[in-house]
């Protein structure tokens, strides 16, 4: 009798490391984030119509639920995507993607501010990047950004996700002032560019909001190696949640002029509110670096045998 239940309790041990080594291996350990304000909820939401253009892919964008929403899909004929009617100099820019489910290696959905339509040599940018994952059908978070065409030196950094972002939708947004550069995730910051001496490159041009669905399978999943398989396409990412708020400009202008569009009393462009992150931003910062980031420039000395400045500087 006591030899059966030294067995069981062996086997029921087995059981339970094996289960727990399937949940990190498909998803990553599950943390609960740190409570943060949601600054998504203090500025108007847009229409799909109101606010953006199709960039490409016409015939795969779908305006949905009465234009609050829309659907963009990539098959083996192209992707798609969407610009803003406006450009921008500093602002605060979000859009809540609920993304593709299912074997999405090599699928990009992509939410980033650019101005290389009216600057092609010295473009600035500043990026989040959705890569479909190339086995455990794992979506990863990509930030990145360029300054004055710095494309030769990448800045990226790479989180696990903490949810499945295939079932509901998220909010995933961009905080750009003089200040410094959030990219935030459900109103969590996971990554600050502060805007100081030792930033070499820091975007300085107004631009344009994008949001696409396209194949990035020379560059996403190992040069290649796990290329998108387009025998479960469509990929359909749908958006909402659409909020563009910032000094509205034209043409070429940096924003020396520039117009608003929101009434709300929070100003993501010159308001101290935005100029630094609060505690509670803080803790939400160091928790999401802390669990879920396991790429970063500043740490790849394999790539950059002399860092950039930015690394070396106190934090």
């Amino acid at each position: 009798m006591k030899l059966s239940m030294a067995i069981f309790h062996h086997i029921t041990f087995l059981l339970i490391i094996f289960c727990n080594t399937i949940q990190v291996h498909s998803r990553g350990p599950v943390y609960r984030p740190p409570f943060v304000e949601r600054l998504t909820d203090h500025f108007s939401r847009l229409s799909v119509n109101q606010s953006c253009n199709v960039f490409f892919g016409g015939p795969k964008v779908h305006v949905t639920n009465n234009g609050t929403s829309v659907d963009l899909s990539l098959d083996k004929s192209s992707g798609s995507g969407l610009v803003s009617k406006k450009k921008y100099y500093h602002g605060f820019f979000n859009a809540a993607i609920k993304l593709p489910a299912g074997f999405t290696s090599g699928v990009v959905v992509a939410y980033y501010l650019s101005n290389a339509d009216v600057f092609p040599n010295n473009h600035d940018e500043i990026d989040i990047e959705l890569l479909g994952h190339e086995k455990t059908r794992q979506w990863v978070l990509q930030t990145n950004m360029y300054g004055n065409g710095s494309v030769r030196t990448g800045r990226e950094e790479k989180f696990y996700l903490w949810f499945d972002p295939t079932q509901a939708f998220h909010d995933y947004t961009i905080l750009w002032n003089n200040h410094h550069i959030v990219f935030l995730v459900d109103n969590i910051p996971v990554r600050e560019v502060t805007h100081n001496g030792a930033t070499t490159v820091y975007p300085s041009k107004a631009m344009s909001v994008y949001t696409t669905i396209w194949d990035g399978s020379q560059w996403a999943t190992r040069g290649g190696k796990y290329p998108v398989n387009y025998k479960f396409a469509p990929f359909v990412a749908s958006m909402g949640g659409i909020e563009m708020e910032g000094c509205i400009v034209n043409g070429k202008d940096v924003g020396t002029t520039c117009s608003r569009s929101s009434l709300s009393s929070l100003d993501p462009v010159e308001g101290q509110q935005f100029a630094k992150l609060s505690n509670q931003q803080i803790t939400g910062l160091e928790w999401a670096r802390r669990k879920h980031m396991f790429y970063s420039y500043c740490q790849d000395k394999s790539r950059y045998k002399v860092l950039p400045p930015e690394c070396n500087a106190d934090k």
